[in-house]
């Protein structure tokens, strides 16, 4: 998942990203309003962690835009304004839950996961393909019924491509969703991770599932198709 941390005090800001890039989130962080709403114009973020008290726009004034255009990201917000007035005005602007400041990180991550089961009538929370199949609230992945270890990177690349099966996924499509807006697309990293996971899925099938497209990225098969 893909997560945009929307906090113009930047200590916060970084404790907030470093906790949840150790949990496998891909993170961008935007520190003003404006920022935030550009951000959100160009990603597909999955949540966004939205602060009130911000420069040039506020939260409240985010989260109204947002919404006026149709944008239907789960919004949680995060601030040290927790006065009922302020928590029905967040709510009334859009926003999907409201988190106090200070709060313990397990309190954020359980409040991320719960606006992600509730992710609406798009979100699908079990995904197969062949043998395959990857359950995003456990966390867990099968072949065949069997489980297989994966890294975070490796679970996310292939959350992604059981998202879209028998298509051509590019490579800057991968960095911006698994990784984050601010990464070197020279790199090869995720042809090395792609690599990691076509292994793994070869070595549990017996067959070749994730094929290259050179020049152009990678496509998930269905040998048996």
């Amino acid at each position: 998942m893909r997560i945009l941390v929307v906090e113009d005090d930047r200590k916060v800001a970084g404790f907030i990203e470093q906790g949840l890039r150790e949990e496998g989130y891909a993170v961008d962080v935007a520190v003003d309003g404006e920022a935030a709403t550009l951000s959100a114009h160009v990603h597909d973020y999955d949540i966004i962690l939205l602060d009130v008290v911000l420069p040039k726009k506020n939260g409240f004034q985010v989260a109204t835009e947002l919404r006026r255009e149709g944008r239907t990201t789960p919004i949680l917000m995060l601030t040290s304004r927790d006065a009922v007035e302020d928590v029905v005005r967040g709510l009334d602007a859009g926003a999907d839950d409201y988190l106090a400041k200070p709060f313990r990180f397990d309190e954020l991550l359980a409040r991320i996961r719960a606006l992600v089961r509730r992710g609406g009538p798009e979100r699908i929370d079990m995904l197969a393909f062949g043998p395959v199949a990857l359950d995003r609230l456990k966390h867990v992945v099968t072949i065949d019924a069997r489980p297989i270890d994966l890294t975070q990177k490796e679970f996310q690349l292939l959350e992604h491509f059981l998202m879209h099966p028998e298509e051509v996924v590019r490579r800057t499509t991968l960095l911006e969703k698994v990784w984050d807006m601010h990464f070197d697309p020279e790199s090869n990293v995720v042809d090395v991770h792609v690599g990691n996971l076509r292994r793994k899925l070869e070595g549990a099938t017996g067959r070749q599932l994730l094929h290259t497209v050179r020049g152009v990225g990678f496509v998930l098969r269905n040998p048996e198709s």
